[in-house]
């Protein structure tokens, strides 16, 4: 079978699994990682997969949610937040890669290092889905929606730090001579002082004449591209992912902002997100889960209780029990960072496939249970 029919069934598949998943309010984006943990069962499209012509997409896919988590970052705003949820985002955060960090060096023998950011990864919030499941109950413009919301992208400095230390990382894994490392270096100072420098200059830079929003986007992925390419020379494509998306949000005309960034979400979640899912979802060894479920218990339940607790007591007095109960389970939903630090991980070889597809386990667990259990107690305690 050739790849554009492999795809198109995969996308029909998607689509079908998709809706049904948003019947019980989880998000249909997880539909083709599910695909994924079936084919890695049994694949007889091996050839397909394996291809190069697949794997590139499947990381245009990566790269193009990393661009998107940077376009939608807002330093200003997370720095201007209330002193409250600056010192509640940063305890919950901290208390819950903490704790599962030892639980990862301990039980799969990882360098403090690589448990440290796979968890500090982890622990962050995946505000984009609790924003449907709090509009749905009308409860977003709520002191309660707003204090998991604000945690949710407060939290959103985490994956920048995560992804940075992941990209040094990188380079001290590939090779530590002197000179190596001296190019990594200028690359970051590079990229870093390209996405200065277009933030500083971006109302001489930002084409406000153009009116067509053709060419704007035609901008924004040349400098997507651009970032990528200069990161790919010492495997920091990721972070030169992220990067673009904060310096390309600056360059867009505030009049073409709401419709480049609806392009952007339908490019990045409409085509390319989907095959970067169902690639790791065929890398999970399905038999390591099968292997050991309590493992993937133990480490669900674990980190969920740290990061409920401590919710619990850093907010009870401004929220009350029931929805400082509520928060905590809310801020246990993962979005696609975690799952795309750990991809890039295995992918360079830093943690094994046993521990890979035991921590895909885990997310999945998240992924179903979370907005389920939430939704049944907004309505079991009508919360308004």
């Amino acid at each position: 079978m050739e790849i554009i029919l492999f795809l198109a069934i995969i996308f029909l598949l998607t689509y079908l699994i998709g809706r049904l998943l948003e019947k019980i309010r989880i998000p249909w984006i997880f539909a083709p990682l599910l695909i994924g943990l079936g084919l890695s069962a049994y694949n007889p499209f091996a050839t397909i997969t394996s291809s190069t012509t697949f794997i590139f997409l499947a990381q245009l896919g990566m790269y193009f949610l990393l661009f998107s988590i940077g376009f939608e970052l807002d330093l200003r705003k997370m720095l201007k937040s209330k002193k409250f949820i600056i010192q509640t985002t940063f305890v919950i955060i901290l208390s819950e890669a903490i704790i599962a960090s030892i639980l990862l060096h301990y039980i799969f023998n990882l360098s403090w290092i690589i448990s440290f950011l796979l968890s500090l990864s982890f622990a962050t919030v995946g505000e984009a889905i609790l924003l449907p499941i709090l509009d749905e109950f009308k409860l977003t413009k709520t002191k309660f929606g707003q204090t998991i919301l604000s945690i949710g992208v407060t939290d959103d400095i985490f994956e920048v730090i995560t992804i940075i230390a992941v990209t040094i990382l990188f380079g001290y894994s590939l090779g530590n001579s002197s000179s190596y490392i001296e190019k990594n270096i200028l690359v970051l100072i590079a990229l870093f002082a390209l996405t200065f420098l277009i933030i500083k200059y971006r109302k001489k830079i930002q084409p406000a004449k153009y009116k067509n929003n053709s060419l704007i986007f035609l901008a924004v992925m040349f400098l997507f591209l651009l970032f990528i390419g200069i990161g790919n020379i010492i495997s920091a494509a990721a972070l030169g992912a992220l990067l673009s998306g904060m310096a390309s949000k600056k360059i867009i005309p505030a009049k073409s902002l709401e419709t480049i960034h609806s392009q952007i979400k339908i490019i990045t979640y409409g085509l390319f997100a989907p095959i970067f899912f169902l690639w790791v979802g065929i890398d999970v060894n399905i038999n390591y889960l099968i292997k050991y479920p309590l493992l993937i218990i133990l480490f669900t339940t674990t980190t969920y209780l740290v990061k409920a607790t401590t919710s619990f007591f850093m907010t009870k007095s401004q929220l009350g029990n029931k929805k400082a109960f509520l928060l905590g389970i809310g801020l246990c939903v993962r979005l696609s960072t975690s799952i795309v630090i750990l991809k890039l991980l295995l992918e360079e070889n830093l943690i094994t496939s046993e521990i890979y597809s035991i921590l895909i386990g885990t997310q999945l667990v998240f992924k179903f249970i979370i907005p389920i259990a939430l939704s049944y107690f907004i309505i079991k305690w009508k919360i308004s």
